[in-house]
């Protein structure tokens, strides 16, 4: 499987597995688990989560996925925006991590911005880094503009990712974001990398699957993985 380096030099799975609307009824829950536990088991080793999907709910299932192998998984969770104070951030890690039912989390993203000065935020993912409950810290929906201003904040260079929209249908990071990053060395995680219907059912799309005898949403994945050259 591709893989991507982190600037602190960990190699991570390029392809990683998506939690959203995950947690959310309790009769589903067995075939979120089994799905997880499908892609662990072919090497999607990357799980991505947060605080706010089904309210902690996708977290408990992530919980149940990766029991008894956590030490394989890479945990992806995010904190809400009013949450990232020099306390909140703390407090909502924690809890976190009792729904993961795990000691640490490996990237803890700041969800999307919010009220709280990203120095304050900064602060807090820096005190649990170094408290070993992350093992390292990123943004998510940040776009060009932000990042500059998190670069100028004390140990925002520390910043290992930024997860954004990106798939066939939403290329708007190429215009900017996508070259700074790179150029960075921080990678992109890109969130909704299949798209929606305009893309599955796109005319160009349809001709490549059939081409290939693959399916519409593996095109769109391999674009992402191949041409976009973000983390999916």
């Amino acid at each position: 499987m591709k893989t991507v380096t982190l600037h602190s030099g960990e190699v991570i799975p390029a392809f990683g597995q998506g939690t959203w609307k995950m947690g959310e009824r309790r009769d589903g829950r067995a075939a979120e688990v089994a799905a997880l536990r499908r892609g662990l088991d072919l090497g999607a080793t990357l799980i991505d989560t947060a605080e706010m999907y089904a309210e902690g709910g996708a977290e408990e299932v992530v919980a149940e996925a990766v029991k008894g192998r956590r030490d394989g998984i890479f945990i992806v969770s995010k904190v809400y925006p009013h949450n990232a104070s020099a306390t909140g951030a703390v407090d909502a890690c924690e809890r976190s991590l009792k729904r993961l039912g795990t000691d640490r989390i490996d990237l803890y993203l700041l969800h999307w911005r919010g009220t709280v000065p990203l120095a304050e935020t900064v602060s807090a993912f820096e005190k649990l880094r170094a408290a070993g409950k992350i093992r390292q810290w990123g943004v998510s929906n940040f776009d060009s503009a932000d990042m500059t201003e998190l670069a100028a904040v004390v140990g925002g260079g520390n910043c290992a990712s930024n997860q954004v929209l990106y798939h066939l249908g939403e290329r708007g990071i190429e215009w900017r974001l996508l070259g700074e990053e790179q150029r960075a060395g921080r990678p992109l995680m890109a969130y909704t990398p299949i798209g929606g219907k305009s893309v599955l059912a796109s005319a160009a799309v349809a001709s490549i699957a059939r081409k290939h005898a693959i399916g519409p949403a593996a095109v769109a994945l391999a674009w992402l993985l191949k041409i976009g050259r973000a983390h999916v």
